[in-house]
């Protein structure tokens, strides 16, 4: 029976061991050092967390114009946090303290020195839960809290929660439907799994599809190892299976729904490379970041009379298929969506160890003298083994003394454990198992600590390298000068694509892995904008093209004073600090713009990316093949026929360029330039021929880098447009190689397009920004067609024209537009998460029709 005493106990042992688990960052924080990831971590898990916290604290829980151009956060962010439950108790708790101020605005430097804390928190609750879920399959107290830790405090957690802290979420939810499919089977009762089920899928779908396959194959052990004589026939439990999924599902609709459209809409690209059926990269009895198979674990598992113990055996048996599918790729690929394989999932093998750890310590004492003297040889066996197969074990090092050093204590108490089969040394050994796991959780932090995140501390987070105080000061003094809010400055460090969102601004880049695939269409096909740097999971700037920033209200761009040379077209120096300059749009086009002339996707598909963009800034381009178009595309030649093409460093054959120097490629020289062009737009495919080697591209002052050819972040989008300013030569140099470059073509810009469209933009509109609406008034004098907007075309917007509703639009490849009418235009756009509405009716009605099955007390255990 648990008691009101009993749970007290346990949830204050869960938080002295969550504490003494968390030592090493503990010790950190009090030096200003973070339990946060320099690249992920930072980039992304506190930086969203700040945008979120800002957004749902305002009221605005749907849509963020500063999250990259603008984006349905609820649904592009539901991978990370939008929906997740830890983060939004946090932000709860959060704002009750910043509300009562005892604690300042949360930035991303609170949110790192936060983490620590949350995970405190977070595993405290891992451990009581996973205890309570042992003792309700009828493991006692101490070998279920052992076997919780042994869950709890694996290197997968500590991985996890440094560098994706949304990761670790997932492992509260395995006890919990363990717990609701236990029900089931025991009780005939479907409360806690329709509960369970609702509360995976709402929190992250990506790891609620993780966490379902693993339920789905304990389900199947549990039909074939029975552990009580009175469970549920397999009939009715299938049934109770289908309406707690069912239920589930249905409640969790408002946010998985959404967020399953948003990853669906993202873009990546196929993973093309093969991959192995058995790979084995790491050593996972002495060095694996991702799962350590510990001595007790080992010795249980070679203990074999404990195999006729029921729940042992499913442990034990689950725990040892997972380390064998542990070794395959394939099964890391199927985890992950069937993409490039990753090893998230191991997660669950840890919680399967535990369990096998908890009923093994339980039965222990039970097992013969023979028995236990065979199984310590095989554990001491498998240690040799796993020393010799690896090479970059050393047994004299500390590594390799330290792990063994820990098996042979463990298999002497074990031994004695048997030996004269007294309850203190059971106690003795599980104390022993705990203070392991409390070492070797604080050995993986120093670890992880002493690879990459002993950067991320308090100096880093206040740095010009993350976030400067004088780069802030300069933005503001851009923001003070902006009379909408609605401009954009084009402004990172370095490649930290979510810098807008830390530093406050509107910006022109993003960094997640889902975003909105219309942008990222754009960036890599439609536009051909080069970002910098080649990635599937980012955009950025607008590869100086200044016909871009005037459309796309880049009102302002910032740089460091010692890469300032390259700046587009129309933008004139405003502003400088020491070590920065910032520089203002002299063409910028009006946040809300109408046209007469209309261009389709269709006709467009032959034009140079020169000739859309200035269809885009002449009229709009439209998707919809039955729209009556009436523009006139203006031919801009291709002049790579009155350019002579000269090797530098290099030869160049049949289209293959093989560089023979350090560096080198090919120098455009242009015969005769025209006085009026201000600009070249140089495209050209290039691959690499080089296996795994990333490389740089120059194209004059503009420098972009692309991946190797055994990245699984490789776009394997290869033509390169680069806009640089006119000049005689234009120097394309890569490094020392060899590669195929092919389709190269030269265009020029004069700019006479935008500045047109400069001088006959209106700015007779009158709009209001709230939240997810938007109202905009405009009085359609000269009779107009359409309105276009640059804000990003995602499901989700609807629009209304003076109280009636019509037809929303993808324009310009990747934007909001739609027909207006003669005369006064009321505009009312309003978004909601796609299927929002009607997914909370299907919430609603789920929960509703849920209770009856939560409050009705047993079912029949017959069919």
């Amino acid at each position: 029976m648990i008691t009101k005493r009993n749970l007290t106990i346990l949830f204050i042992s869960s938080l002295v061991l969550a504490i003494l688990a968390h030592l090493f960052f503990l010790k950190e924080w009090t030096q200003e050092q973070y339990m946060v990831g320099p690249n992920d971590g930072l980039q992304q898990m506190v930086t969203f967390k700040k945008l979120l916290y800002e957004q749902y604290t305002s009221g605005n829980f749907f849509y963020s114009y500063q999250f990259g151009l603008g984006g349905g956060t609820y649904s592009q962010l539901a991978f990370y946090f939008a929906t997740a439950f830890v983060f939004i108790i946090t932000t709860g708790i959060v704002f009750i303290l910043e509300s009562l101020n005892i604690v300042g605005t949360p930035d991303t430097l609170f949110w790192a020195q936060a983490a620590v804390f949350i995970s405190i928190c977070r595993l405290t609750l891992m451990i009581a839960v996973t205890t309570l879920v042992f003792r309700y399959m009828n493991i006692q107290w101490l070998p279920g809290f052992v076997g919780a830790s042994v869950y709890g405090l694996s290197v997968i957690y500590f991985r996890h929660v440094t560098y994706w802290e949304f990761f670790a979420d997932a492992m509260l939810w395995v006890p919990l439907l363990v717990f609701g499919v236990e029900k089931v089977i025991r009780e005939a009762r479907c409360g806690w799994l329709i509960a369970a089920v609702a509360i995976t899928l709402f929190n992250n779908f990506y790891f609620a599809y993780v966490n379902l396959i693993f339920v789905a194959i304990y389900v199947v052990f549990r039909m074939m190892i029975h552990l009580e004589t009175d469970e549920t026939p397999r009939g009715k439990q299938c049934k109770l299976y289908i309406i707690s999924g069912l239920l589930g599902f249905g409640i969790s609709s408002v946010a998985f729904i959404p967020a399953v459209y948003g990853y669906l809409h993202n873009y990546r690209p196929a993973y093309p490379l093969p991959i192995e059926a058995i790979d084995f990269p790491y050593n996972i009895v002495y060095s694996s970041p991702y799962i350590m198979v510990s001595a007790i674990f080992l010795l249980v598992l070679f203990t074999f009379s404990l195999y006729k113990i029921p729940i042992f055996r499913l442990f034990s048996l689950i725990s040892a298929m997972f380390i064998v599918l542990h070794f395959s790729p394939y099964v890391a690929s199927a985890f992950n969506g069937f993409s490039a394989p990753q090893y998230r999932w191991e997660y669950l093998l840890s919680f399967t160890m535990g369990g096998a750890v908890a009923a093994g310590l339980q039965y222990l004492c039970e097992v013969g003298k023979k028995t236990i003297f065979r199984a310590a040889a095989l554990v001491v066996l498998t240690y040799l083994i796993a020393c010799l197969g690896d090479p970059s074990i050393e047994f004299l090092s500390a590594r390799g003394i330290g792990m063994v050093s820990i098996m042979l204590i463990t298999l002497s108490l074990a031994t004695i454990l048997i030996w004269n089969r007294r309850k203190h040394w059971q106690l003795l050994l599980c104390a022993f198992v705990l203070l392991t796991n409390i070492g070797l959780a604080n050995v993986t932090q120093y670890a992880i600590s002493e690879h990459s995140v002993k950067k991320v501390s308090k100096n880093f987070l206040t740095s010009k390298d993350y976030n400067g105080k004088e780069q802030r000061e300069l933005l503001q003094k851009m923001k003070e000068r902006g009379s909408s809010p609605f401009y954009r400055i084009d402004w990172t460090i370095g490649y930290l694509n979510n810098t807008p969102i830390v530093q406050d601004f509107n910006g022109i880049s993003a960094y997640s892995s889902i975003l909105n695939q219309n942008l990222l269409y754009l960036y890599l096909y439609d536009l051909n904008i080069d970002m910098g740097r080649e990635s599937v999971s980012r955009f950025s700037t607008l590869g100086n093209r200044a016909n871009l920033y005037s459309l796309l209200q880049g009102k302002y761009m910032m740089r460091e004073k010692d890469n300032a040379d390259d700046i587009p077209y129309g933008f004139k120096k405003i502003l400088e600090s020491e070590h920065y300059v910032a520089f203002e749009n002299t063409n910028l086009l009006p946040f809300v713009r109408t046209t007469d002339e209309i261009f389709s996707e269709k006709d467009m598909e032959n034009a140079v990316i020169l000739e859309r963009e200035h269809a885009m800034l002449e009229g709009v381009i439209v998707a919809d093949p039955a729209q009556q178009t009436n523009g006139n595309t203006h031919e801009v030649p291709n002049i790579i026929d009155q350019v002579t093409v000269e090797p530098v460093g290099a030869s160049f054959e049949n289209n293959k360029l093989t560089v023979t120097e350090k560096e080198g490629g090919l120098d455009l020289i242009v015969q005769q330039p025209k006085a009026d062009t201000k600009d070249y737009y140089v495209s050209f495919h290039l691959e690499s021929l080089a296996k795994s080697e990333g490389f740089a591209v120059k194209v004059n002052d503009y420098r972009t880098t692309r991946k190797h050819n055994q990245s699984i972040y490789k776009t394997y989008v290869d033509d390169l447009t680069i806009r640089v300013a006119a000049s005689e030569k234009i120097s394309i140099r890569v490094p020392e190689g060899e590669y195929i470059l092919t389709d190269l073509a030269l265009y020029k810009e004069n700019y006479q397009t935008l500045e047109t469209a400069k001088e006959q933009a209106s700015t007779s509109a009158e709009f209001k920004w709230i939240n997810n609406k938007l109202t905009i008034t405009y009085n359609n004098q000269n009779q107009d067609r359409y309105m276009m907007l640059p804000i990003p075309y995602e499901r989700g917007w609807t629009v209304e024209i003076n109280n009636e509703k019509q037809p929303l639009k993808k324009v310009n490849y990747s934007f909001i537009g739609f027909p207006i009418k003669e005369g006064i235009n009321h505009i009312e756009l309003v978004y909601y998460p796609p299927f929002f509405k009607i997914c909370l009716v299907i919430s609603i009605v789920s929960i509703m029709l849920a209770v009856p099955f939560v409050s009705r007390k047993r079912y029949k255990k017959t069919n």
